[in-house]
């Protein structure tokens, strides 16, 4: 979309239903085995095991639970058998040991939560951030020989159409305006600045626009 052109957003909403079924959702009605009702399992084993890394010196955590009403018991019961039969948790006598409690759903079912905030505090956190796209892009600076591989990745046609396409400027605004568009691939020019400081020149109080062939 150029730049003075007008543009309309619109979004449409059946303010009637809160809560769509999950049949009425495009995606989940054409895929349903990605999204089924219960899970009857964990996926099978991979070839990575994952541990909770703790620092060291730290002493054993174990908190007493809050005491719960014998409705609360009753469910806790019925909600650890379920993950026992389907085998998402196990029997374990570690001396670790965290608090159990409900949540209390709109529908009126309880939600059974864990609270690890102690654990959570002497454990290792994990230090794999994200590498940035401006980084990976300096790693090549100086490079002699790049693996080429073809993803179809390239600026988009339509912005360098209209920077070939575009009108004389005639005053300082539309400078600033044409200038920011190829501004956003100038680091990939070398010189970037030299090659636009006839326009950047114009910026200046006072100068006369004058262009040549």
């Amino acid at each position: 979309m150029l730049e003075g052109c007008e543009a309309y957003l619109t979004h449409v909403l059946d303010v009637e239903k809160v809560n769509p079924m999950l049949e009425e959702i495009l995606v989940a009605r054409d895929f349903p085995e990605v999204f089924p009702v219960d899970l009857l399992g964990l996926p099978l084993h991979r070839k990575v095991d994952f541990t909770i890394e703790t620092l060291s010196g730290v002493a054993l955590i174990s908190i007493a639970p809050y005491r719960m009403t014998p409705m609360k018991l009753q469910e806790l019961k019925k909600q650890i058998e379920e993950l026992l039969e389907k085998g998402f948790i196990r029997p374990s006598t570690l001396s670790w040991g965290a608090l159990v409690l409900f949540v209390k759903k709109k529908n009126g079912s309880m939600r059974l939560c864990v609270n690890y905030s102690q654990l959570n505090r002497v454990t290792v956190k994990n230090k794999y951030p994200l590498p940035r796209i401006d980084d990976l892009l300096d790693q090549l600076k100086g490079v002699a020989t790049f693996s080429k591989n073809d993803l179809r990745v390239r600026p988009d046609p339509s912005r360098v159409k209209a920077i070939m396409e575009w009108r004389i400027l005639k005053d300082a605004t539309e400078v600033r305006s044409f200038l920011r568009l190829p501004g956003y691939y100038r680091r990939f020019f070398k010189g970037f600045s030299i090659v636009v400081d006839p326009l950047t020149k114009l910026l200046r109080k006072g100068v006369v626009f004058q262009w040549t062939e």
